[in-house]
C-alpha cells in the first residue's frame, strides 16, 4: 500500500521516542535506506516489517504501521517469536489486543495521542464494527483490554506496563 496522505510518519524524533517505547520489549528498530524494500514488511511498500526482534521502518513507514507491527511482536508467544518473519499471524483476540495496544502506546508518545493515531487508523483502512476506531476503542475493546491484562501488558487502569 502507498502511503496514505495525511497519517503521521515516523520522522527522526518520532523514531526515537517510539524506540524507548518498544526496548523494554527486546524490540529494535532499524531503519532501511529509502529507496530500499523494507525487510520483513507484509503489506510492502512504506509499510513497518518485522524480523525476529527487529522492526524494520523507513522515513516513510506511517507511525500506525510501526506500532502495529510492534504490538504484534509484544502479543505473539515466544516460539511465534523465534520463527517471526513477515506475517505475525494471531488470531482475533489478539488482532484486537495488537489494535488496542498501538492506540495505548500512542497515547504515551510525546505530540501524538491516542486520537490522532486512530484518526490514521481510520484513514489507512482498518475496519471496525463500529465504523471507526474511536468508537471501537470507546465501546467495544474491553475485550482486548482484558487480554492484554491477562498478559501483563496493562493493569487495571490500563497504565502501560513493561516486562
Amino acid at each position: 500500500m502507498a502511503v496514505t496522505p495525511g497519517v503521521t510518519l515516523l520522522d527522526p524524533v518520532l523514531r526515537a521516542a517510539v524506540q524507548a517505547l518498544l526496548a523494554p520489549w527486546g524490540l529494535t528498530l532499524a531503519v532501511a535506506g529509502a529507496a530500499s524494500e523494507i525487510p520483513g514488511s507484509y503489506w510492502g511498500d512504506s509499510e513497518a516489517g518485522l524480523v525476529g526482534s527487529t522492526l524494520w521502518v523507513r522515513d516513510d513507514t506511517p507511525l500506525h504501521s510501526a506500532l502495529h507491527e510492534a504490538a504484534h511482536y509484544v502479543c505473539m508467544d515466544a516460539p511465534r517469536r523465534a520463527t517471526l518473519l513477515r506475517d505475525a499471524g494471531g488470531d482475533h483476540a489478539e488482532e484486537n489486543a495488537v489494535c488496542c495496544l498501538q492506540i495505548l502506546w500512542a497515547a504515551a508518545l510525546p505530540g501524538i495521542g491516542a486520537e490522532r493515531l486512530m484518526a490514521d487508523m481510520d484513514a489507512w483502512g482498518y475496519t471496525f464494527r463500529l465504523g471507526s476506531a474511536r468508537a471501537w476503542f470507546k465501546h467495544e475493546s474491553d475485550d482486548a483490554r482484558a487480554w492484554l491484562r491477562a498478559r501483563g501488558v496493562i493493569d487495571a487502569g490500563d497504565r502501560l506496563l513493561t516486562p
